[in-house]
C-alpha cells in the first residue's frame, strides 16, 4: 500500500446557512417631503378664506335671524330684536303647508334628477357609437345649451309653452285627434311643475353628459371585449363593466344634481312672473315668500336652515358613498 492509500481524506466544512431575511429597510423620508401634511392646507388657505369671507357672515346671519324675532320693525330700527329660542323653527315644523312643500320639493327633486341622470347616459353612450362630426355638432349644442344664462332660457320656455302664442301647443295641436290650442300648462301644479321640470333638465343635462363621456373613455376596452366573449349582450356589459367603472362618477353627479335640483329659485320664479302660487311653492321659493313677501325675516331664515339642514344630509350620504368606493378600491 502506497502512502498515499493511507492518508486520512480532508473534511469539508458543511455549507454554511444564510441567515433568515429580516424585516425590509425602511424608506427614508426625503426632506422635501417632510413638510407635506401642512402644504395642501397652505395650498388651500386662500380659497378657504375667500369662502369663509363670502359665506361664513351670510351663514352666521341666518342663523342668528333664525332664533330671533325680526320683522319690519326689526328691520327699519324701531324694534330691537328678540330672541325667541326655538318658537320658529316650532311654527315652520308645525304648519301643514311646509309640509306640503317639502314633499312637493322631494318629489320635484327626484324626478328632476332620475331623467337627468338616464337622459344624459343615453346621450353618453349615444356619443360613443356616432361619427365624429355628428360628435362635435351635439358637443357643441350642449355647451351651448349649458352657457346659456338661466333667465334667457326661462324665458324661452315661457314662450314655447305659452297658452295663446306657444309653439309647442300649436306644433302638438297638428297631430291627430290633439287639439292643444290655448291649453295653459300652469293651470295646475303637476303639469306646471312638469314644465320647470322639464327646464332643469334641460339646462344640467349637458354638464352629466360632459362628465359622463369623460368617464367612458376610461373604461377598459379589454374587460368589455371579455365580457362580450363570455357571452354577455350590451346590457351586460353596461351593468357589470361599464358602470361599476363609473360608479364614483354618477355618484358625484346624483348628489350634485340633488343639491342643485332642490336649491332651484330663478326658474319658478321667472316662470310666475314673481309669484309663485301656493301649488307652485318650492323650499327655496317658500322661504322668499315668507322672508320677503310676509315680511317675516326669522321665520324665512328658519325655513333656509331647515333646506340646509336637509342638503347637508345629501352631502353626508356623498360622503359616505366615497369612502365606500375609497376602501373597496
Amino acid at each position: 500500500m502506497s502512502a498515499a492509500d493511507t492518508t486520512t481524506p480532508a473534511k469539508v466544512p458543511p455549507p454554511r446557512q444564510a441567515p433568515p431575511p429580516g424585516p425590509p429597510p425602511r424608506p427614508r423620508r426625503p426632506a422635501s417631503a417632510k413638510g407635506g401634511t401642512a402644504t395642501p392646507w397652505l395650498l388651500l388657505a386662500p380659497c378657504l378664506l375667500i369662502l369663509a369671507g363670502v359665506m361664513g357672515y351670510p351663514l352666521v346671519r341666518l342663523v342668528t335671524l333664525s332664533f330671533q324675532k325680526f320683522g319690519q320693525s326689526q328691520l327699519w330700527g324701531f324694534q330691537e330684536p328678540e330672541s325667541v329660542g326655538f318658537a320658529n323653527f316650532s311654527k315652520v315644523l308645525s304648519d301643514g303647508d311646509f309640509w306640503q312643500v317639502v314633499l312637493r320639493t322631494i318629489g320635484f327633486t327626484v324626478g328632476a334628477v332620475v331623467f337627468t341622470m338616464v337622459l344624459g347616459m343615453l346621450i353618453a353612450l349615444l356619443l360613443q357609437r356616432v361619427s365624429g362630426w355628428v360628435k362635435t355638432l351635439i358637443n357643441i349644442a350642449l355647451v351651448a345649451s349649458w352657457g346659456m344664462p338661466v333667465i334667457v332660457a326661462t324665458t324661452v320656455f315661457k314662450w314655447l309653452f305659452d297658452a295663446d302664442y306657444g309653439i309647442l301647443n300649436a306644433l302638438v295641436s297638428k297631430l291627430p285627434g290633439v287639439d292643444l290650442i290655448g291649453h295653459n300648462w300652469f293651470a295646475s301644479g303637476p303639469e306646471g311643475l312638469a314644465v320647470i321640470m322639464l327646464l332643469v333638465v334641460w339646462g344640467a343635462v349637458p354638464f352629466v353628459v360632459i362628465t359622463l363621456s369623460a368617464g367612458l373613455t376610461q373604461v377598459p376596452a379589454e374587460l368589455e371585449e371579455a365580457a362580450r366573449l363570455d357571452g354577455a349582450g350590451s346590457w351586460g356589459v353596461f351593468r357589470y363593466v361599464t358602470l361599476p367603472v363609473l360608479k364614483p362618477v354618477i355618484v358625484m353627479l346624483t348628489t350634485l344634481s340633488v343639491i342643485w335640483d332642490m336649491g332651484v329659485f330663478p326658474q319658478v320664479f321667472v316662470m310666475r312672473n314673481g309669484h309663485p302660487e301656493a301649488q307652485f311653492q318650492l323650499l327655496t321659493t317658500y322661504s322668499y315668500d315668507r322672508a320677503f313677501v310676509v315680511n317675516d325675516y326669522a321665520q324665512g331664515s328658519a325655513i333656509a336652515l331647515i333646506t340646509v339642514v336637509l342638503l347637508l344630509g345629501v352631502v353626508a350620504v356623498y360622503m359616505r358613498q366615497m369612502l365606500k368606493i375609497g376602501e373597496v378600491e
